[in-house]
């Protein structure tokens, strides 16, 4: 596909809002007199309960891409809404509520607390939000409930890994975005992170927008988007997508 920009009308319901619009996203950075353009005016739609992968060399935009609809960056010029707000009008501490009630983030490291057991570290989060999961409810989601009161310490990285999914998915957040969440680790542990964010995906409807450089992870979404020099070089429909399983890379 040539489009730079996700279907208007959605392919499941063509009355569909989209969760995030982006329209001229551009980014650049400043180091001295050297000006670094991360995003070059990107057009995207981004509907809900999809799964996205962003797809991309390092250097290619993905993560500015990701930060900026997460809240945690802001761009120089172009708009985001997000399910009709325009976020990238958001006040710091509108955007410090947006990334609170509305997004879960996993990073490619897990920043679990050492000295609480997985249960614990799910529930700092549900502490923070109106109606969230029980932590245990969340673990079992990423299959870890028999491991609940397990130390980090006590965990593969695999295992860490699906406590921070919980931990992000706990809040019931409306978008999950997940930057190389399977980047530190092997092929078979990988796998499995990735069926925890499928199943995440699939029973809480989350939206979920996934980077990653592996183009085989992206045979498993419902859309990839394809970054090179911070534009958007390609955009494909998975119409016979597949699951975690039935990945091997």
């Amino acid at each position: 596909m040539t489009e730079t920009t996700l279907p208007i009308s959605h392919p499941n319901s063509p009355n569909l809002d989209p969760v995030f619009r982006i329209r001229g996203l551009s980014k650049v950075y400043e180091m001295g007199a050297v000006k670094v353009h991360a995003l070059r005016g990107v057009d995207l739609d981004i509907f809900e309960s999809q799964f996205v992968v962003l797809l991309g060399a390092s250097g290619s935009g993905k993560s500015t891409l990701l930060n900026i609809l997460g809240g945690l960056d802001v761009p120089t010029s172009g708009e985001v809404h997000y399910c009709g707000q325009l976020l990238t009008s958001f006040s710091d501490a509108a955007l410090t509520r947006y990334r609170r009630e509305n997004v879960g983030f996993v990073f490619q490291f897990y920043n679990l607390i050492p000295s609480l057991t997985a249960s614990e570290n799910v529930s700092l989060v549900t502490e923070i939000v109106d109606d969230p999961l029980a932590p245990d409810e969340a673990l079992r989601l990423v299959n870890l409930y028999e491991r609940r009161h397990h130390y980090p310490a006590q965990l593969s990285g695999g295992e860490q890994q699906r406590v921070a999914i919980a931990r992000a998915i706990a809040k019931r957040p409306k978008v999950l975005l997940c930057d190389e969440p399977t980047g530190a680790l092997d092929v078979k542990t990988g796998i499995v992170v990735l069926q925890a964010i499928e199943q995440v995906n699939q029973e809480l409807g989350t939206s979920t927008i996934v980077i990653t450089h592996n183009a085989v992870i992206a045979e498993i979404a419902d859309w990839v988007i394809s970054l090179s020099d911070g534009q958007v070089s390609g955009v494909r429909m998975n119409s016979h997508k597949r699951h975690a399983t039935e990945v091997s890379w």
